[in-house]
């Protein structure tokens, strides 16, 4: 009878300890993020972006940790890329000196490098912006079986995000 005492008294202490927790610790769900948003909150501030600050189309990074922004001035040639937080809404200056678009087009492959053109304010050594001005990747970016993937790391953890085909469609921005 004592032993069966002895191992109740044992078991009771073990199995109190262990679902009661230290009272001072922070429980795992006030450490856990939801995508759920709260009872009464406007669910629009949630919905995917589908273009940048620049009104471009998005490219995303991860599971949406950060987007780029894509831009094409046909008649200059020129391809931006801007670097954006998950909300696709604050620039994101990166430690980079040029970021890459690896390109798929009749049957090859090819790289560009788009420099950084830090914006201002952006603290030496970082950007937000990046552009290149050959012609050539503008012209690749308008085939239709072209495919083309941005390449960038960010905060070392590298990211690849398809771009999408630039195709001036009319529209004034």
């Amino acid at each position: 009878m004592k032993f069966t005492l002895k191992l109740f008294s044992v078991v009771t202490l073990v199995s109190s300890l262990t679902f009661s927790g230290c009272a001072n610790s922070e429980s795992t769900t006030d450490l856990k993020e939801t995508n759920t948003p709260p009872v009464g909150e406007d669910h629009s501030a949630h919905a995917h972006p589908s273009e940048g600050p620049h009104h471009g189309p998005l490219i995303e990074l991860g599971a949406e940790d950060y987007h780029a922004e894509f831009l094409h001035d046909e008649e200059a040639g020129i391809v931006t890329i801007y670097v954006l937080d998950s909300a696709a809404k604050t620039a994101v200056p990166i430690e980079a000196t040029e970021i890459t678009i690896n390109l798929k087009h009749d049957g090859q492959g090819e790289q560009f490098k788009l420099a950084a053109k830090p914006l201002e304010g952006e603290a030496e050594g970082t950007s937000s912006r990046f552009v290149s001005e050959d012609k050539e990747l503008g012209e690749h970016l308008h085939s239709e079986t072209a495919e083309a993937t941005l390449v960038i790391t960010i905060k070392e953890k590298p990211f690849r995000g398809k771009v999408p085909h630039a195709h001036n469609h009319g529209h004034e921005h």
